[in-house]
C-alpha cells in the first residue's frame, strides 16, 4: 500500500519582508488537495538509501524524499536503510509543492518503518531544514502559513474543487525570489482579513512578466473563472463549488498543456495512511 504526498495550492501568497538571512517573510493560505505523488518503502538492513524508481528529470541524488531519508538517519542515528520507490503524478516545478510533500512523506513514513517514534514537531523542525513547505505537509492540514511558510494555523475552508492548468514549464522558486521587481513590502493581513477580502499573489507578476506561457496559461483560465497562480508557478488555477463546474473549466485545454481536477482538503490523506499503518502494527502486538 503507496502513502501518499498530496499536492498544495497557495490560495493567496503576500511576500510581507525580506530577513536579514535573505529569506522572505510571507502570508499565505495552504490549501491540500487530492492529487498526490505514491511512494513504497522497502527497509534495508543496511544503511543504504536509494530511489530505485522516480521521474526522470529529477536525478536521485538531488530528489528530496531522498535527501529526506538521509538527514532522518543523521539525526536518529539510525542504521536501517531503504529503497525508495517514487510514482510521480505533480509536475515538477508547478508551484504544487510536490517535492516538499514527497520529503514529508519519507520523514512521517520512515520516522514509523524504522521505529524511531519522533514527535511531529520534530519532524516538522527536519522538513523545514529540507524546505519551507515541507512542515505543511509533514503536519498534515490546510494551514494559514506565516513566517517563511512554517508557521502554521490549521484551517477549515469552504469545501471547492479547482481546475488546475500546468502550462509545460518550470519555474525556479529561487529565482522569482531573487527577482528585483519582486513586490516585497504587501501590508500584513490576518485570517479574517482574508477571508473577508481575499488576497493576490505577490510572485505572479515576476512569473507572468518573464514566462509568456504562464501568462497564456494565466489569461485562458481567467476566462472561466476567477485563475491566479499558485507559489511560484507555473501552475495556474480557479476554485469552483462542485467537481463538474471545474471540469468543465478545462474544456479545450491546449494538447501541450497539463489539466486537472483537485479537491480541497481540510486533512492530509498522509495521516489517515497513518493512522491504518499504526493500526496494523497494534493488530499484530
Amino acid at each position: 500500500m503507496p502513502w501518499p504526498a498530496p499536492a498544495k495550492l497557495n490560495l493567496f501568497l503576500h511576500v510581507t519582508g525580506r530577513r536579514p538571512d535573505g529569506y522572505h517573510e510571507i502570508q499565505t493560505v495552504f490549501q491540500l488537495v487530492d492529487l498526490a505523488d505514491a511512494l513504497r518503502f522497502e527497509p534495508r538492513a543496511d544503511r543504504e538509501v536509494r530511489r530505485v524508481a522516480g521521474p526522470a528529470q529529477v536525478p536521485a541524488e538531488q530528489d528530496l524524499c531522498v535527501a529526506a531519508a538521509l538527514r532522518l538517519q543523521a539525526e536518529t542515528g539510525c542504521r536501517q536503510g531503504v529503497d525508495i520507490r517514487l510514482e510521480k503524478h505533480i509536475p515538477v516545478q508547478a508551484g504544487l509543492g510536490g517535492g516538499s510533500s514527497d520529503a514529508a512523506t519519507t520523514l512521517v513514513a520512515l520516522n514509523e518503518i524504522w521505529g524511531l517514534r519522533l514527535p511531529v514537531d520534530r519532524l516538522a523542525e527536519i522538513g523545514l531544514e529540507l524546505g519551507a513547505d515541507v512542515p505543511l505537509f509533514v503536519r498534515g492540514q490546510s494551514a494559514w502559513g506565516e513566517g517563511v511558510g512554517e508557521r502554521l494555523t490549521p484551517l477549515e475552508l469552504p469545501e471547492r474543487h479547482y481546475a488546475v492548468v500546468f502550462p509545460g514549464v518550470g519555474i525556479s522558486t529561487a529565482e522569482v525570489f531573487q527577482a528585483p521587481e519582486l513586490t516585497r513590502k504587501t501590508p500584513e493581513t490576518t485570517i479574517r482579513g482574508f477571508l473577508k477580502a481575499g488576497g493576490r499573489n505577490d510572485c505572479e507578476p515576476v512569473v507572468t512578466g518573464r514566462s509568456p506561457e504562464v501568462r497564456r496559461a494565466l489569461a485562458w483560465l481567467s476566462r472561466r473563472g476567477e485563475a491566479r497562480m499558485t507559489g511560484t508557478g507555473s501552475s495556474v488555477f480557479a476554485g469552483y463549488g462542485d467537481r463538474a463546474s471545474a471540469q468543465a473549466a478545462l474544456a479545450g485545454l491546449p494538447p501541450t498543456w497539463r489539466g486537472f481536477v483537485a479537491r480541497g482538503l481540510d486533512r492530509s490523506p498522509l495521516q489517515e495512511r497513518l493512522a491504518a499503518e499504526r493500526s496494523r502494527g497494534s493488530a499484530k502486538v
